[in-house]
């Protein structure tokens, strides 16, 4: 029985060895410079929609800035004398002018920016997240290895003239047609000079590995990640978290 299980097991796990994704990695200049296979514990897990969903939903909350605000009638200037005498006149009795059903008075349950949209997000499901909109990408094929980004200097022609080779080498043409959220580079390392070369494009944006999101990864096209061995190896230091 013990050996039954012992070969499901290994056969279990062969299969998702072979299924394994072997990727070409790309130079700046757009040429395939080596191949390599993307760890299964990261790229290999199944589509989480509902825990997706709940991940990026409060993380869309927690970036939420509360800017609405209206005054009740305790902020609202004036109203501190009685309009007039509490019998007689044959009006209704009023304690102020600036109560609610006054012009220029108070309002009543309008939105307040003391309010707090926040939720939280464990580790265990944002890690969970990440992963398997990281599986989701390369299942869908839209993640693209380069071996690494060389920039002596900022310099957007540099960056520009990358991009369009590693479309063209990676055959991504919306990597440069399309005009918003075309591709996330995630970067092995704080890389000041490819963070300012980058930064004049509206359709690229530049994060570390170690900031990565299901947010963030969603929102764009592509994954352009850079470094894929020292890269992999922090993604699965994460995913040996969850």
């Amino acid at each position: 029985m013990t050996t039954t299980t012992e070969t499901k097991k290994a056969s279990r796990q062969s299969s998702r060895q072979a299924a394994s994704l072997e990727m070409p990695v790309y130079s700046m200049d757009g040429k395939q410079v080596s191949t390599t296979t993307l760890p299964e514990t990261v790229f290999g897990l199944p589509w989480r929609a509902d825990l997706v969903h709940q991940v990026t939903t409060a993380m869309q909350a927690n970036l939420r800035q509360n800017r609405a605000h209206t005054k009740d009638r305790s902020e609202v200037s004036g109203g501190g004398k009685k309009p007039w005498k509490q019998k007689g006149t044959g009006q209704a009795r009023h304690s102020s002018t600036r109560s609610p059903i006054w012009r220029h008075g108070g309002i009543t349950f309008g939105p307040r920016n003391d309010r707090d949209y926040s939720e939280k997000i464990n580790k265990k499901m944002r890690v969970g997240a990440l992963l398997s909109v990281l599986s989701k990408k390369a299942k869908d094929g839209e993640i693209i290895l380069i071996d690494k980004l060389s920039f002596t200097e900022p310099k957007s022609a540099i960056a520009k003239s990358a991009l369009s080779k590693l479309a063209a080498g990676a055959d991504a043409a919306t990597l440069v047609s399309k005009k918003k959220n075309a591709a996330l580079f995630a970067l092995a390392t704080y890389d000041a000079n490819a963070i300012k070369s980058f930064s004049n494009f509206g359709n690229v944006t530049t994060e570390e590995v170690r900031n990565l999101n299901p947010l963030n990864v969603m929102t764009h096209k592509y994954l352009i990640i850079e470094k894929p061995e020292e890269t992999f190896a922090a993604l699965m230091a994460r995913a040996a978290t969850k």
